[in-house]
């Protein structure tokens, strides 16, 4: 099987699986994924007429008398109010019928009468009662019922990612589960008995730096990933990796070259797994494959090297967590920047170089970064995205695509 063209090999990670089945998932587990259907209101928001604010529920022109204890948030409707009455209330409460307005707490002065305390509203000027005590106008600091939304109403369209935003819309409009599209869930296998978990590098070992970036890189794509595995350098180890992960895609890091301990083609081979990429065209990351096993499951193989690495998870893991996802356009677009500085580009590949974005007058401008071997890491760690440099291009002053790294989640 020969290398793929990048933008080739896009595409097919982009269609290697549909959407997952859509779920009933608890509010508190739906954030990250995709909204599978519209989120309607079950109930007019408020549910009933409501305080806005701390005070006294009036009815008509003042002064008012107040011959009730304070009505607190979640109890039931108190009795009604005749013109010239007042009770003192808690935002949220409920309204009693009769209710014209509410008064503000700093507004207002109490006073011991007769038949009970007097309500006043306070002269702005002199901060005493004022006798006259002119009504608040109607609606005053009072949440009608339906004021946000009716029973029945569109609130969220299907297709935008849960946030913490809608996750709170959606249980004020008395939701308890939400259906979604889950995230997928990511097995990380990390290859290599010369690296080390801890600890300064020393001669013939290197600390793992995939280990601990891709679990953080693929839920910024939208994807739960397992914690990583060390995976010793054998056939056996590894086929005994992929058999017992409980996930829906699999990720290797090395092993897909043909050294003398890259065992991943000859695993997948004997697993009888389909071939779906060997090989793109770009650089770095130009050995990066993915295969369908048997069971439906997708493994990418990345390449050890760092950056090469992430060159795989932008090219193939990308859009095969964003079809999973349900997305309307697994294979995303990137922004439009011109560069600050010239890009070498291959004659034949692909490039994806990291850049830092910096605003222009009129558009994105792109500063490509010196550290972009396929083992370096500074460059990364700097950027902003990676600039998609086609063979040609890459002249200072060109626009190019940018792919913007993933948010962290």
């Amino acid at each position: 099987m020969s290398s793929l063209d990048w933008h080739t090999a896009r595409r097919v990670a982009a269609t290697a699986r549909d959407a997952l089945p859509v779920v009933a998932a608890r509010l508190d587990e739906s954030v990250g994924s995709v909204l599978a259907e519209p989120l309607t209101a079950l109930s007019d928001l408020p549910p009933f007429p409501s305080a806005a604010m701390d005070g006294f529920v009036v009815a008509g022109n003042g002064p008012w008398l107040i011959n009730e204890s304070p009505h607190l948030a979640g109890h039931d409707e108190p009795a009604p109010l005749e013109p010239g009455q007042a009770l003192p209330i808690a935002t949220g409460a409920v309204l009693p019928s009769g209710a014209t307005a509410v008064l503000r707490s700093e507004l207002a002065v109490v006073e011991g009468a007769l038949h009970g305390s007097r309500l006043f509203t306070r002269d702005p000027l002199t901060n005493l009662p004022d006798e006259s005590s002119p009504a608040p106008a109607s609606g005053t600091d009072i949440r009608p019922r339906g004021e946000e939304c009716a029973e029945g109403d569109r609130l969220i369209e299907p297709g935008v990612i849960v946030t913490a935003g809608i996750v709170g819309l959606a249980a004020a409009a008395g939701y308890d589960t939400l259906a979604v599209v889950p995230s997928p869930i990511v097995g990380v296998f990390v290859m290599g008995d010369e690296l080390l978990e801890r600890g300064l590098p020393r001669p013939g070992r290197v600390r793992d730096a995939l280990g601990p970036l891709l679990p953080p890189w693929l839920a910024g794509l939208g994807a739960r990933a397992n914690p990583p595995i060390r995976v010793p350098d054998s056939l056996d180890a590894l086929l005994a990796e992929i058999d017992d992960a409980q996930a829906d895609v699999l990720i290797t890091t090395g092993s897909t070259a043909s050294g003398p301990v890259d065992h991943l083609h000859e695993a997948l081979d004997s697993l009888r797994a389909r071939w779906l990429v060997d090989g793109v065209a770009v650089r770095p990351g130009h050995p990066m494959l993915m295969a369908e096993l048997p069971d439906g499951r997708i493994l990418i193989g990345l390449p050890g090297n760092p950056l090469a690495a992430v060159s795989g998870l932008i090219t193939l893991a990308a859009p095969l967590i964003a079809a999973m996802r349900g997305a309307h356009e697994p294979i995303a677009s990137g922004i439009e920047a011109v560069l600050l500085d010239d890009i070498t580009s291959h004659p034949h590949d692909t490039r994806l170089v990291p850049v830092s974005i910096e605003p222009g007058e009129v558009t994105h401008l792109a500063r490509p970064h010196l550290h972009a071997g396929p083992a370096m890491l500074r460059g990364l760690a700097q950027s902003d995205g990676f600039a998609v440099i086609t063979p040609g291009t890459g002249q200072r002053g060109t626009s190019v695509q940018v792919l913007p790294n993933p948010p962290i989640a």
